[in-house]
């Protein structure tokens, strides 16, 4: 591996709020402090050099995607087909990306992802699993979850959950308000993601269990996540751009793509969301990503299935937050990259000596239109169709090798 140092670049390193003119080394895949002998050097032509997206909790990995959108690594659901509950399936999905992409499998906390029989949690560990978590369900049976956070607290495991009771959603595809009346869609209440959360605070608070709420997108939610952490329980919460940037009228007109898990919500849930985002409380911004094919999508709403295709968007909105001067630049890398890596305990997502030489140079001002029929997932899935947008990563750098 010949050692590389990036120059002409402004560089993004961790405690600033700004880029800000240098270079950076690296030498046997990490970051180095000295310039590294016999080195190939790289003009970075003024873009900013910044960590690579550590995105939390994606449904599949699609390598292409993930390269256009600067992720470099990604925590994989359990839902798959077979799920991520066994040792052997957690191994496979730790090699399915290397080497120019790492995908960390986060094992299934129950068998078949049921919410009644406790999966291998300490042999998926052993196998590679960086976590474990529910999947795109909640754990309805209080003890079993009790015995999920214990199990893995002993073993120093992050439990990743989703937050919505689902004795309150039932079949519902749409927050309850004017927007799901209107078009006569099966709806619950916003109240329901507060009780799951709620509810998982106290068992965390029991367990001393470290708990990541995948995706937290209602104000009464949030306060809860931001008074435990005032408590100071081990808690994170997650949030992906389009519970940022669109509220439930997104599904006028009765738009599929806009079907996501948890549904949208009102427009002062969606500002909840956007100064959470600014105070702190919410630690990571990632793609959600799920991409879902015309068998899926181009049905009547109500049997259409929830997801988007957020991988290559990810960054492109995020930056929307700085421009609109809710966080520096620095604030969303630690959304992005940072915290990520820190939840999952890997040495990636900031540029510091030691750690593994992970990079993405980024254009944010390059302006691009989102196209669906043009992506580079698995399917075009995206409620940001047709959005003009702006940011564009122009290199990606990973373990120190060039990849685009």
């Amino acid at each position: 591996m010949t050692p590389l140092s990036i120059t002409g670049g402004k560089v993004l390193r961790p405690g600033v709020a700004e880029p800000e003119a240098g270079a950076v080394h690296i030498a046997d895949g990490r970051f180095v402090a000295a310039v590294p002998a016999d080195r190939e050097t790289l003009d970075a032509k003024g873009l900013i050099v910044a960590p690579g997206i550590v995105d939390l909790g994606v449904f599949a990995t699609d390598k292409p995607a993930f390269h256009f959108g600067g992720i470099t690594r990604a925590a994989l659901m359990p839902d798959r087909a077979p799920p991520l509950d066994d040792p052997g399936a957690v191994r496979s999905a730790t090699r399915s990306g290397k080497p120019d992409f790492w995908v960390h499998p986060l094992g299934a906390a129950t068998k078949r992802l049921a919410g009644a029989e406790l999966a291998e949690i300490a042999l998926m560990k052993e196998a590679g699993a960086r976590g474990v978590a529910t999947g795109r369900g909640w754990i309805a049976d209080s003890g079993v979850m009790l015995r999920v956070m214990g199990y893995a607290a002993a073993l120093d495991l992050p439990v990743f959950v989703h937050s919505e009771d689902s004795g309150l959603t039932g079949n519902a595809v749409a927050t309850g308000g004017e927007t799901a009346t209107r078009l006569g869609l099966p709806q619950a209440p916003a109240a329901a993601e507060a009780l799951a959360i709620a509810r998982d605070l106290m068992l965390a608070e029991e367990t001393g269990a470290r708990v990541h709420f995948r995706q937290v997108t209602t104000a009464r939610g949030l306060d809860l996540i931001r008074a435990a952490k005032d408590r100071g329980l081990n808690v994170t919460c997650g949030i992906t751009p389009a519970h940022l940037f669109l509220s439930d009228i997104a599904v006028t007109g009765f738009r599929s793509f806009a079907r996501l898990s948890p549904p949208l919500r009102s427009e002062g849930d969606r500002q909840a969301c956007l100064a959470a985002v600014a105070d702190g409380t919410i630690d990571a911004i990632s793609s959600g990503h799920d991409p879902r094919g015309p068998e899926d999508k181009r049905l009547p709403f109500a049997d259409a299935a929830p997801g988007m295709a957020g991988a290559e968007t990810l960054l492109a909105m995020a930056l929307g937050v700085v421009r609109d001067g809710q966080v520096t630049t620095g604030r969303l890398f630690e959304l992005l990259s940072a915290n990520p890596a820190r939840i999952l305990g890997v040495e990636a997502g900031r540029i510091e000596p030691g750690l593994e030489a992970d990079l993405i140079l980024v254009d944010p001002d390059a302006p691009w239109q989102v196209d669906s029929g043009k992506m580079a997932a698995q399917a075009g899935n995206t409620p940001f169709d047709g959005l003009p947008v702006q940011g564009r990563v122009r290199r990606l750098i990973k373990g120190g090798v060039v990849i685009k």
